[in-house]
């Protein structure tokens, strides 16, 4: 397992890459961190960068295959509270994959939709992308946060247009797999010192998203933590589960292959459900608290809800794209079972988890890719291939 180190803005090394990846030509470290000079406008300059905005288009469902194509998009209207970003990285999330299939026709998706004008399909061309860092090169005169040209700024689903979304203003919003974006500056983020911004991308969705539930939980000393799904969500989770310093990290899914990265990524203890028979009954009324981080409908919650203690609590991040099973309710309300949900989290708790990651020394376990190489990215993480998130670099 190696260690990428940071010449330009970070102080620390924040990255892992997986141990497959180690002698890879798709790890990127010197593109991901070198010092970048981006052209700058001063704060309430005039001039308009809305020509040069360029991105990776989905022009119908069979984009998701990596059939995006690059080309010139109309960002928002300018207005004097936004900032212009010149983006460096853009993590790539399952629910891009979701928006380019135009999945969760159904289901409210997982960014917020204002005035309901989102419901339904995907609007194409679409610019998906939600996990953004990159270069301030302009700020509106209006901004209210303390931001200035050249800062270092995360923009994340937490700003509730990144993209197939349409502004108060009527614009379009578009993503960040593009080389700059445009969003209300006091929704974006200030990447602290001390973190990557390949380690930071993915924390803005996939990050804040397991960090969320844990806290407000009370994860921590005394209790016991289950996290189902090991992918790029989950291995957030048990990072962080072990970082707050539980008394026990139960990494659950199906089969042994992750069993190895679950154990060095923190967890105590390792359960496969499909090459467990007994599973159910022999770690039966174990955990206080399960974090779900899987988005298939086709799971054994009752089993999974039978783990936990009087009690406990079940809180499904996951989203799948049909209805969960149905509940055996009586054991539940005997046992006190509590059953929720989480979307993300507030700018404030992206800012505390950042700042968490930063203080515990939080490493992800990503692999960098060049932006102009996103369809064959699609393609792998299509085929389930990632380990554990996709972070895309843009080179110039």
């Amino acid at each position: 397992m190696t260690l990428s180190t940071s010449p330009d803005t970070t102080t620390t090394t924040d990255v892992i890459s997986h141990p497959s990846l180690e002698s890879s030509e798709k790890s990127f470290a010197s593109i991901d961190e070198r010092q970048r000079k981006p052209k700058a406008f001063s704060e309430g300059h005039d001039g308009d960068l809305s020509s040069q905005f360029k991105g990776w288009m989905g022009l119908d469902e069979k984009s998701v295959d990596g059939a995006l194509e690059f080309q010139s998009f109309q960002p928002k209207k300018w207005e004097e509270t936004d900032v212009d970003i010149k983006i460096t990285h853009c993590g790539l999330c399952g629910s891009d994959l979701h928006v380019l299939r135009s999945g969760w026709v159904d289901q409210t998706p997982i960014l917020p939709r204002i005035f309901d004008k989102f419901q339904g399909p995907t609007e194409y061309p679409c610019c998906v992308g939600h996990e953004i860092v990159g270069e301030v090169v302009r700020v509106g005169t209006k901004v209210k946060k303390d931001i200035k040209v050249g800062d270092r700024l995360g923009v994340g689903p937490v700003v509730y247009i990144s993209y197939n979304g349409i502004f108060p203003n009527g614009c379009k919003s578009n993503g960040g797999f593009a080389n700059y974006c445009r969003v209300p500056g006091d929704s974006t983020i200030l990447i602290p010192h001390g973190l990557s911004s390949s380690a930071a991308a993915p924390m803005l969705c996939a990050g804040i998203t397991a960090f969320v539930p844990l806290s407000e939980h009370g994860a921590g000393p005394g209790k016991r933590v289950g996290i189902i799904g090991i992918g790029g969500l989950g291995h957030f989770a048990v990072l962080f589960a072990r970082a707050l310093k539980c008394d026990q990290v139960v990494a659950i899914s199906r089969r042994q292959s992750k069993k190895s990265d679950a154990l060095k990524l923190g967890a105590d203890l390792y359960v496969a459900t499909a090459d467990e028979p007994d599973w159910a009954v022999k770690y039966a009324h174990s955990l206080d608290l399960i974090i779900s981080t899987v988005s298939s409908s086709d799971m054994p919650l009752n089993d999974y809800l039978n783990l936990l203690r009087t009690k406990g609590r079940f809180c499904q991040i996951g989203m799948p794209d049909d209805p969960l099973p149905p509940l055996e309710v009586a054991g539940l309300i005997e046992r006190g079972i509590s059953i929720g949900f989480n979307d993300i989290g507030t700018i404030k708790e992206v800012e505390e988890m950042l700042q968490f990651a930063v203080k515990e020394d939080i490493k992800p376990w990503i692999e960098t890719r060049r932006m102009k190489d996103v369809n064959e990215v699609l393609k792998e993480m299509g085929e389930g291939k990632m380990r554990y998130r996709y972070v895309l670099v843009n080179e110039d």
